[in-house]
């Protein structure tokens, strides 16, 4: 394990989380989706070389994501890959707490994300979204509603069979 030096200092933003990098096609384009259907605010972005989008970042809310053109040569060193180039499948799906799922789902949809399951209020005591962005990424958004213990977790799962 690496020594901490009164130095070296974490970012608060990235203090206390993973940091998902995303992969697409058109960052740009991306970029401009989640800035009209999620609320992100673009905080910064490095252009390629040759063009394109190098290394951006966006905030929705308070979480940040990390992307990027997947077409771009430094990127492709690397063996990164959008979605669209897997199939449209993906390994992983971005969590994102919101004050107002319902709200963001609209948004979302009029925007072009495609709603696979519609705003629900879930056993695990949050209402939740699910749905795919254009890049094909999939993203769950959560309203929290209540705080529920892990025996109740269980019991309603359980209920739920």
């Amino acid at each position: 394990m690496a020594e901490s030096t009164a130095h070296t200092k974490i970012p608060d933003r990235y203090r206390y989380a993973v940091i998902p990098h995303i992969m697409v096609d058109d960052a740009a384009a991306a970029i401009d989706f989640y800035q009209r259907a999620f609320g992100a605010r673009e905080d910064f972005r490095i252009d390629a070389p040759g063009g394109g989008i190098l290394h951006a970042e966006i905030s929705i809310g308070r979480s940040v994501l990390m992307l990027g053109d997947a077409g771009v040569d430094e990127a492709e060193a690397g063996s990164f890959a959008a979605p669209t180039s897997l199939g449209g499948g993906t390994s992983v799906t971005l969590h994102v707490f919101v004050p107002d799922v319902d709200s963001l789902a609209r948004r979302a949809q009029a925007a072009g994300a495609e709603i696979l399951q519609p705003p629900t209020d879930m056993f695990h005591g949050d209402r939740t979204v699910i749905l795919k962005d254009p890049s094909g990424h999939m993203w769950v958004f959560l309203t929290h509603v209540e705080d529920v213990s892990e025996e109740e977790l269980r019991r309603r799962l359980a209920a739920a069979g």
